[in-house]
């Protein structure tokens, strides 16, 4: 199996459960408050660790208890965190969450120690960019750090996969001709092209991505499923599946994840999607955001029952 490197961010999440989600002014309560640990690069190790990666952690986290409560759920999702970077003068990133009763969640995140993973971290951690055979990144550390490492990797002949998350309000152009994979959800896709509402939208939004210099683009739709664009010329949409939805916290993440795992393991991207959409169904049927993430096992079992129910005679390649 391909090894896989996470450069990205760690955060403790802060999530309450409310009856829905506030508007601007209004004050609302919650019964239900729990830290869980989280962040995009976070979720995403400890995702690709859970269902059997290889599978190496970069980030910065303060030298606090939250710092080393991360730490330790890396380690025993199988993650090697040894690279992490610890701060004495700046706190482990926090993620505000609300998740309401339609299991829609929004985030208001303080970066803390997230925000000082620099260029030359970068550098002096060169020898993981060498050993590793794919990088992954998102937007929530520093974008020169991001761009810096995007194109390190790239000129080191690695897979380099993009969550956009959040989007910058500038975007780096240059950034796009270093992707190899590119995952935006309907909104990020809005935010970098201006379009996306429909399939024809889709198609143009995407191509422009890929005119850009990315080689492949997959857009997560949430309950509409997901749209691909890849560089051989494969434009589809593959159907979201029907499940009763708790809490979409880490759903995105564990689909970055699982692609990006089936990758690793030689699949197509078709076939990586497909296997990433079954688990990120799994995932937003139970509340949390790495505490929803399942085993290899779980997801297994999962995808059997699933293809069992709608095509008896297929099987999904593990």
């Amino acid at each position: 199996m391909k090894k896989i490197l996470i450069i990205g961010s760690i955060n403790m999440d802060m999530a309450a459960e409310v009856d829905h989600t506030p508007v601007a002014g209004e004050t609302i309560l919650t019964d239900s408050v729990k830290l869980v640990p989280g962040g995009k690069g976070a979720n995403q190790a400890f995702a690709a660790g859970r269902l059997g990666g290889d599978v190496t952690f970069l980030g910065a986290v303060g030298a606090d208890s939250y710092g080393r409560i991360e730490k330790e759920n890396l380690e025993k999702a199988g993650v090697d965190v040894s690279p992490v970077i610890e701060r004495d003068d700046i706190s482990t990133g926090l993620a505000f969450i609300t998740v309401n009763k339609d299991g829609d969640n929004a985030i208001v995140v303080a970066a803390g120690a997230n925000m000082t993973l620099s260029k030359k971290e970068i550098e002096d951690n060169i020898l993981l960019l060498k050993q590793c055979d794919i990088v992954i990144l998102q937007m929530e550390i520093p974008v020169e750090t991001v761009v810096f490492a995007a194109k390190t990797a790239k000129a080191l002949g690695k897979t380099v996969i993009l969550d956009p998350a959040p989007v910058p309000k500038v975007f780096p152009e240059e950034l796009y001709s270093y992707l190899d994979i590119i995952k935006p959800n309907e909104t990020e896709l809005k935010m970098l092209t201006g379009m996306g509402d429909s399939i024809e939208e889709l198609e143009a939004a995407t191509d422009i991505l890929r005119k850009k210099g990315v080689s492949n683009v997959v857009v997560t739709l949430g309950g509409k499923g997901v749209y691909i664009n890849t560089a051989q010329g494969n434009k589809q949409m593959v159907s979201a599946l029907k499940v009763e939805v708790a809490d979409t916290t880490a759903a995105g993440d564990t689909f970055t994840a699982a692609m990006t795992l089936k990758i690793a393991q030689g699949e197509k991207l078709e076939n990586a999607v497909r296997y990433a959409n079954y688990v990120s169904a799994l995932v937003v049927t139970k509340k949390g955001a790495q505490s929803s993430i399942p085993t290899r096992e779980e997801a297994e079992k999962f995808i059997e029952k699933i293809i069992s129910r709608t095509d008896p005679a297929a099987r999904f390649v593990s």
